[in-house]
């Protein structure tokens, strides 16, 4: 997901690679360069970035590392670099977590896109799906659901936002809010029932053997408080 603050976006998914037999052998390719060097310099200069947390990088952190520190880094390799950082398992879970994004301070600086977070998100499914036996979907379907209520965005504006043209993804996205939207009706249901009923909220809770908690929740879903005024 390119984006013109930076050159390795901070939490580009790892791209599946497709591979069909050859007729001939292929050339071998130089190896590249180790980037471990690089990693381990970062970590050195900035552990609260790099260290024992991963924490998302300010968008143009990658410009500003190469103008920082001209003696110690390359820019091709520094972009591998910070390529495979952040493709990591513990970054992507960062940036899904909806953590800040941050300077070369350590300075929270700004917002993770919801974009951003639902692209880390699927990826971190795709990965723990693949090594599953598992279904793994209706954890991802409630995570999902979790991280559209934080982006604060309706649910017209969250798909677009997230739109791809990943046929998969979309099918995910729309067994979510189907989902979802069977949850809903079933706090509406449980909410007009306790509202036709006339008992106090304990007396319904009760009689329908269920912990008053469970109703008042639902009932703060289907029928919001409006804020106080100001």
């Amino acid at each position: 997901m390119p984006n013109s603050m930076t050159t390795t976006p901070p939490e580009a998914p790892v791209q599946s690679v497709e591979t069909t037999p050859a007729a001939e052998p292929a050339p071998k390719r130089a190896r590249a360069p180790s980037v471990q060097p690089v990693l381990e310099k970062l970590f050195e200069l900035y552990p609260h970035l790099f260290g024992a947390e991963f924490l998302p990088l300010k968008l143009g952190i990658f410009q500003e590392l190469l103008a920082a520190h001209p003696e110690q880094f390359e820019r091709d390799t520094l972009k591998q670099a910070l390529g495979l950082h952040t493709r990591s398992a513990r970054y992507l879970q960062s940036v899904a977590a909806g953590n800040q994004r941050h300077d070369l301070q350590g300075v929270a600086v700004d917002d993770v896109s919801p974009q951003h977070v639902y692209l880390a998100l699927l990826e971190l499914f795709r990965r723990r799906q693949s090594r599953s036996k598992d279904d793994l979907r209706p954890k991802f379907r409630v995570q999902l659901m979790a991280a559209f209520e934080a982006s604060g965005l309706s649910r017209q504006d969250y798909q677009t936002t997230v739109q791809t043209n990943d046929e998969d993804a979309t099918v995910l996205l729309e067994e979510a809010f189907a989902e979802r939207d069977q949850w809903l009706a079933r706090q509406e249901a449980l909410a007009r029932a306790f509202e036709a009923s006339g008992k106090t909220l304990p007396e319904f809770a009760d009689m329908y053997g269920m912990d008053p908690r469970d109703v008042s929740y639902a009932l703060a879903q289907v029928r919001p408080q409006p804020a106080p005024a100001a």
